[in-house]
């Protein structure tokens, strides 16, 4: 069931995949060309950010006798570079500082307790040692994807998330053309256990606190689908809240979900204009109005109940504002900083003070870096590291 507060904008227009291409690949600039508009700072927005770029450091792998040698410092970034075939460790300060050869156009990644990092790529789940800096293992996909590609559409894994304890890997293949499968490995031995199908190109996966169930959020089916990480049953939530007329041409669907500590519900942020708040026991979702007015797809929770959610920039660009980043209380009360550029997903420094956002949005906008953002002052620097990055994680 579905339960709608309205917002005071009308519903989107679905337009055709083509056109929205061609409106999104300038997703940073306004219809004329110039620089976006920065969102209403009436509407909680946070300052305009001083942005200043930081270049990256000659950034090669590392050496395996010197800085690897050691498990990364504290606050260490590592990002999933979807323009090549590596993933790389970033210094927020100083910037790149080595990568590692992962396979074809890496998606999501996943850190554990263990420092092993699991990375989903177009040709299996990569293992990576971090300390040592190195692949360990690639465990091939049980699901048939075709030839190995790149790009948004590409066959293999997309979202990827760890068991609370660290015994299974729940990766979300993509099979172009049809729905796609959530494969289990076991972390002991490096091997898929099992699979289960889910919807259409499951961008996200996520697992409930208690490791009790998974949610794959299939962007082309509308819908999250709630699987039981005992039995492996499933059941289909639709998470609709502009409906589905459109369908694969539609650019209003889920994108990432983050699972909120305080209930385990649902949060799946939709164009800077509503939240869906998902209860996966009922399939009831209801939704809040947010305020960024832009495309959304990046998601992240803290420990207290903060929602991040990432705007990649407009679909329309004489109506949507720029990309962006919403950081929502508990109580859904929103600051929105403006960013230069699109991006795509975020991570949070233990301490809730620093955002990391990576530039390496699906489509065709994209850069080479991430905005590190300073959530007290407001203040963006643009790193540059990797290439396209698209997921990151942060060494605790």
């Amino acid at each position: 069931m579905t339960k709608i507060r309205r917002t005071s904008r009308t519903a989107r227009v679905l337009l055709p995949a083509a056109v929205a291409g061609v409106l999104l690949s300038g997703c940073a600039q306004a219809a004329d060309g110039a620089p976006a508009a920065a969102p209403d700072r009436s509407a909680g927005t946070a300052p305009a950010p001083a942005v200043t770029v930081t270049p990256p450091p000659s950034a090669g792998t590392a050496d395996p006798g010197g800085e690897s040698a050691a498990k990364p410092a504290a606050g260490t970034l590592l990002v999933s570079d979807f323009g090549s075939d590596t993933v790389t460790f970033v210094d927020p300060a100083r910037g790149a500082t080595g990568s590692v050869k992962v396979g074809t156009a890496p998606y999501g990644l996943a850190l554990g307790k263990d420092g092993r990092a699991w990375v989903a790529t177009a040709e299996g789940v990569a293992v990576v040692d971090t300390a040592a800096r190195e692949r360990v293992a690639l465990v091939p996909y049980r699901t048939d994807t075709g030839p190995v590609t790149t790009g948004e559409y590409r066959g293999g894994g997309m979202g990827i998330a760890l068991s609370p304890d660290g015994k299974r890997v729940y990766v979300g293949v993509n099979v172009p053309g049809g729905n796609g499968t959530l494969e289990v490995i076991d972390t002991a031995s490096a091997k898929v256990v099992d699979a289960v199908g889910v919807g259409r190109r499951p961008f996200d996966v996520d697992v409930s606190r208690d490791g009790s169930a998974v949610y794959a959020t299939n962007h082309d089916s509308f819908d999250v689908t709630v699987v039981d990480a005992g039995s492996l049953d499933t059941r289909r939530v639709e998470v609709a809240p502009y409906g589905t007329e459109g369908g694969l041409g539609s650019w209003l669907k889920p994108h990432y979900t983050a699972v909120r500590p305080s209930d385990g519900k649902l949060l799946l942020p939709f164009e800077g204009e509503r939240l869906a708040v998902v209860d996966p026991a009922t399939g009831r979702v209801e939704i809040e109005d947010m305020t960024a007015n832009t495309h959304q797809h990046g998601a992240a929770v803290t420990a207290d109940g903060t929602l991040y959610a990432v705007g990649t920039g407009p679909i329309d660009p004489s109506e949507d504002r720029g990309p962006s980043l919403t950081v929502r209380s508990p109580e859904g009360v929103e600051r929105v900083y403006p960013l230069d550029g699109p991006h795509e997903d975020v991570a949070v420094s233990e301490d809730g003070r620093t955002a990391y956002v990576t530039g390496g949005f699906t489509r065709d906008g994209y850069w080479d870096g991430i905005s590190v953002v300073d959530l007290d002052s407001g203040e963006v620097k643009r790193l540059a590291a990797g290439s396209r990055p698209l997921g990151v994680v942060v060494f605790p």
